[in-house]
């Protein structure tokens, strides 16, 4: 994806989270060229492009800049000099923060540039399986069909454990706890701080814990808000820096007009799974309790998956989540772009029963052909048949078929 990215465009940018991988991905794609790599992240190169900007991006070939958020006045300087060389694979540019969306970026080369946003691993990618569930479920509807050898461990195992290479790599859960700790830490003291410049850093750790338990729950800024003793809009404010610093994810409600009593509140999930769960201190045995939070950190595990798999799927869909004032919700949402909708509920449980497709009838009833079919992703090994377009799968579908 990235080398065809640098074939026919002016600028690419990889953007993601800290230590998922951008820097590794970039310098295997840049390997074997001319290419010039400068870390913004180094005090004597960010001040030489701080202060001579049109300098530090006119160079003859492809240049590498890591951590352009840093220095976000570079993409001016960047524009001029692709609106005056307009060959491709000119620039090629890193971020840990959401570059598009920093306030007062002088341009966001609209048409110039290429935006290729990189999580921490799947399951699929950690496994070596194929991650293409969401090609098959679009492609085969309810005759989608999977056996799972995955046990309830296994799957706490997976949402303790995360994405992170750094996280995988380390074999001991305390070992992967101080990460999970020095990365939190870190992404707060330096990055989030630097954005908005906030120094009360404690209200924004103790938001942090209070969305871990909310993982993959509708997020309510007011709610949150009494709890801290902070105002509403400060936390709208913080959740927006999470987001663009790759911590969050919110999953906007959908709709289609069929019923005027939708909820238009998103929901929030970490984006990795391991963060939620040792912000919480669960580990695989507490979540395996019954007053355990398995359920919620599942839901924003499996919202992540399928976030994940949307980036390089080759169906072209968007994810939601679907709530009524009534009470009647379907976790996930995925809408082609032909209007066809795969409605997922997640549960933790190794059983399903048939009140678990409330939601999911709800959709099917109301959208009548346009709905492809509704799971039930859940914890046992077998798929189930609860009705005409209603199954029960395997959680382990989304990284196995």
């Amino acid at each position: 994806m990235l080398g065809d990215a640098l074939e026919d465009t002016r600028v690419v940018l990889v953007t993601g989270a800290r230590q998922c991988g951008k820097s590794t991905l970039v310098r295997l794609s840049a390997k074997g060229t001319e290419a010039e790599w400068r870390n913004l992240d180094t005090t004597a190169t960010r001040l030489a492009a701080m202060e001579d900007p049109d300098g530090f991006v006119d160079v003859g070939e492809l240049l590498i800049v890591d951590e352009i958020q840093r220095v976000p006045e570079l993409m001016l300087a960047i524009k001029e000099v692709v609106d005056r060389d307009p060959r491709p694979g000119r620039f090629l540019l890193t971020g840990s923060a959401r570059v598009l969306g920093l306030r007062g970026l002088p341009d966001a080369l609209p048409g110039r540039m290429e935006t290729i946003e990189l999580w921490p691993f799947s399951q699929g990618e950690i496994d070596g399986t194929p991650d293409g569930f969401l090609d098959a479920v679009f492609a085969q509807g309810p005759d989608l069909a999977h056996t799972s050898q995955v046990t309830r461990s296994d799957y706490a195992e997976r949402v303790v454990r995360g994405g992170f290479p750094e996280a995988v790599a380390r074999t001991t859960a305390r070992r992967r706890e101080r990460f999970f700790d020095s990365y939190v830490g870190d992404l707060v003291a330096r990055d989030v701080s630097r954005l908005s410049e906030i120094e009360r850093t404690a209200e924004m750790h103790a938001l942090l814990r209070l969305l871990s338990a909310r993982s993959g729950q509708l997020i309510n800024a007011s709610s949150l808000a009494d709890e801290l003793s902070i105002s509403a809009r400060t936390v709208q404010r913080y959740l927006g820096l999470l987001e663009e610093v790759f911590l969050v994810k919110r999953i906007p409600a959908w709709s289609r007009n069929l019923s005027t009593r939708a909820v238009a509140t998103p929901k929030l999930a970490f984006v990795d799974s391991g963060i939620a769960a040792n912000l919480i201190s669960a580990d695989t045995r507490s979540l395996l309790r019954p007053t355990g939070q398995f359920g919620p950190l599942m839901e924003g595990f499996v919202l992540m998956e399928l976030a994940r798999q949307l980036t390089w799927s080759q169906e072209r869909a968007e994810l939601f989540h679907y709530r009524t004032k009534d009470k009647v919700e379907v976790d996930a949402v995925l809408e082609n772009r032909r209007g066809q909708v795969v409605g997922i509920e997640v549960k933790a449980a190794s059983t399903v029963r048939p009140g678990d497709f409330r939601g999911l009838r709800h959709l099917a009833d109301r959208l009548g052909d346009d709905f492809l079919t509704g799971m039930v992703l859940y914890t046992g090994t077998q798929t189930l048949s609860f009705g005409p377009r209603l199954r029960a799968m395997p959680i382990s579908a989304l990284w196995e078929v």
